[in-house]
């Protein structure tokens, strides 16, 4: 949900839609709503509604339909322009989570400051933080998660990957097995990539490196970039789309240099999988072989509901 203009078709269009963001200009706006039944993990189905922004359907939604929308929900995605100027967006969105609250109270709410490529990078934090802390007031008694968005960059991976994330049963489960598989291969990290979309789903940091490992490795850790999984996804689902167009598929990856190996594979039917390794003297078929035994143990984790 969210006002008119605000970029809600555009961004589910390159999450769900494989639209690049330049082909998102040629989307009308959305007349009452779009329903979509989205399969996400194999058996995992999303049912997405897209409410259209304009005043009057939001009147519609807060009064005649409010029980039918409000009803039954798992989380909330509010999407605001950041640039907007309409004098009725935060009572808009204050009615918004007042239904929520009374209709489904535990519902997760996350709030997209939209359009940021339009604020000057060193004035972008600035602004997100004055919306966020407009919003967070007006949320009380519900706590929301907010992130700053662009259809531009990798931003709107990171926002749409904590999204499905929530909605997975066994998370937990998934990031155990993780952990142990990045401590027994003693890699550094493991990635569990959604494949039609390339959301993150689940991820794992060895934190059983000892001082003289983290020493040995001290550049790396320091330069770990905390956005770096959100880029591979915007990157990969570029070049995956990219050779659709060569009717060629996309299968699997090996990067590798002097200061560390990564390795991106198909892992089970509705998954990639990254391991990334700065230790560059294991070899890439010891990597290999322990994606495949990780195959089978993990499998069940990411396919049964």
């Amino acid at each position: 949900m969210g006002t008119r203009g605000s970029g809600k078709t555009s961004m589910r269009s390159i999450i769900f839609a494989n639209y690049i963001a330049q082909d998102t200009s040629r989307l009308g706006p959305t007349v009452n709503i779009e329903n979509s039944h989205i399969k996400f993990l194999g058996n995992l189905t999303l049912a997405l509604w897209d409410c259209g922004g304009h005043s009057n359907m939001f009147k519609k939604y807060l009064t005649s339909q409010r029980d039918h929308i409000f009803g039954n929900v798992e989380v909330l995605i509010y999407v605001l322009d950041v640039m907007s100027k309409e004098e009725n967006e935060y009572e808009q969105y204050k009615q918004t989570l007042e239904a929520i609250h009374e209709f489904s109270p535990n519902a997760k709410v996350f709030c997209l400051i939209h359009k940021m490529d339009l604020v000057s990078p060193d004035q972008r934090q600035i602004s997100f933080q004055e919306k966020e802390t407009v919003l967070r007031q007006l949320s009380l008694p519900m706590n929301i998660f907010c992130f700053q968005t662009s259809i531009w960059d990798e931003t709107l991976y990171k926002a749409w990957s904590s999204v499905v994330s929530s909605l997975i049963p066994n998370a937990d489960e998934l990031e155990a097995g993780l952990d142990k598989f990045c401590l027994l291969s003693e890699v550094d990290e493991v990635v569990i990539f959604e494949k039609a979309t390339f959301l993150v789903i689940s991820d794992s940091i060895c934190s059983k490196k000892t001082d003289q490992d983290r020493s040995k490795d001290d550049t790396m850790w320091r330069r770990q970039d905390p956005h770096r999984y959100e880029k591979i996804s915007y990157i990969i689902k570029q070049f995956k789309l990219s050779c659709s167009k060569l009717s060629t598929q996309f299968r699997s990856m090996q990067v590798r240099n002097s200061n560390f190996s990564a390795y991106i594979d198909e892992f089970t039917p509705n998954t990639y999988i990254m391991v990334v390794s700065y230790d560059t003297s294991i070899q890439s078929a010891a990597t290999l072989i322990n994606i495949s035994v990780a195959r089978k143990l993990l499998d069940p984790l990411v396919t049964n509901y």
